[in-house]
């Protein structure tokens, strides 16, 4: 059974890719995720909180992300765009979860909502993304 954080997490990526093809407002969006029965079941708080928080920060993470990326955030698919700007929230706000943690869900959600190689492309962009948010944290253990 999916915890009740990652079923928020999909709701996110479902709002978020409302949100860059439709323009609609958060609450209309939060409304409609939150309106969903599957939904019962997810951590509504964390939805709740990151949803409009992603969508005002969006500006930003996407100037976090580009020196990351190998193209215009624009040109990078809305479904990969809304997981990037989840991971890149988190690694940025969210301390007390551990990076890997924040990677692996984005590469999954990547295997089930992305295209056929997109969780491979969310790997790479947010190992480079981790570099510069989480230095300390993200950095290999250096074994001699």
């Amino acid at each position: 059974m999916k915890s009740a954080r990652r079923v928020a997490r999909e709701g996110l990526v479902q709002g978020l890719y409302q949100w860059l093809l439709t323009g609609h407002d958060a609450a209309a969006i939060r409304g409609h995720i939150l309106a969903q029965p599957h939904f019962a079941r997810a951590d509504q708080a964390f939805f709740s909180e990151l949803l409009p928080a992603v969508i005002a920060e969006s500006a930003e993470l996407d100037a976090q992300l580009t020196p990351c990326l190998d193209r215009d955030p624009a040109a990078v698919s809305p479904v990969e765009h809304a997981i990037l700007w989840i991971a890149a929230f988190e690694l940025m706000h969210r301390p007390e979860t551990p990076f890997r943690v924040i990677i692996n869900e984005a590469v999954e959600l990547a295997k089930v909502f992305g295209g056929t190689d997109g969780h491979k492309y969310v790997n790479g962009v947010l190992d480079r993304l981790a570099a510069v948010t989480r230095p300390g944290e993200a950095q290999p253990v250096s074994r001699g």
